[in-house]
């Protein structure tokens, strides 16, 4: 059982969305907020594996709640639902760890981006992906192999990661055990200097000609 809290201003939104993803038997709610400053109280309070948030809520976003969350606990797995796919909003989002941003329209992809991001995978809906690989190529940089020497084994690995795959997924993938997978990981976490796997996927964006 995933334990989510959810955050929306609109009550009766969170509501909904509590009762739908109760009644799919995978999901606990184990809180509901209406604000950024309660989301945070929430998240520190309840520890919920996934924290379903909206963006614009008032004076405070869903963001500015997972700035502060991500002082405390950095490993929070967030997941942005929002109506808004402002190109500013996506690129703060991913810059401070986000790990999803989903359009509130596409409500059957809910549970299966809450299954991923528990999962430590990174979840964009159809139309984020769209405008991701736009921006992320807008600045991008010259790969610098003196400042970020990677091993033929650990740019394979950034791959994968960049692709979504899990460490059991790259495993197979690359015919290396899990321990290896997740050891290199950590490497290129440290090497790279970013904190995360959604940061190392931003870092393949920038920093290869070719996307995924």
């Amino acid at each position: 059982m995933i334990r989510v809290a959810v955050v929306d201003d609109d009550r009766l939104v969170t509501e909904s969305l509590s009762t739908i993803l109760e009644s799919t038997g995978e999901i606990k709610v184990v809180g509901s907020a209406y604000s950024a400053n309660e989301a945070v109280s929430l998240y520190l309070k309840e520890k919920p594996d996934v924290l379903l948030t909206d963006i614009r809520m008032g004076e405070n976003t869903g963001i500015d709640a997972a700035k502060e969350i991500f002082k405390h606990h950095p490993e929070a797995a967030i997941l942005l639902l929002t109506t808004f796919s402002d190109d500013n909003y996506i690129r703060e989002a991913l810059s401070i760890g986000i790990k999803g941003y989903l359009i509130k329209q596409d409500l059957a992809s809910i549970l299966p981006a809450i299954k991923a991001v528990n999962n430590g995978q990174s979840v964009f809906g159809t139309e984020i992906v769209g405008k991701l690989n736009t921006f992320l190529r807008e600045g991008r940089s010259a790969f610098n192999e003196h400042k970020y020497p990677l091993s033929e084994r650990e740019r394979s690995i950034l791959l994968q990661v960049a692709n979504g795959k899990n460490n059991k997924e790259i495993a197979k993938e690359l015919f290396l055990s899990e321990g290896t997978v997740r050891n290199n990981i950590s490497q290129l976490l440290e090497k790279l200097e970013v904190r995360d796997r959604t940061q190392l996927a931003i870092f393949y964006y920038k920093n290869y000609q070719q996307p995924v």
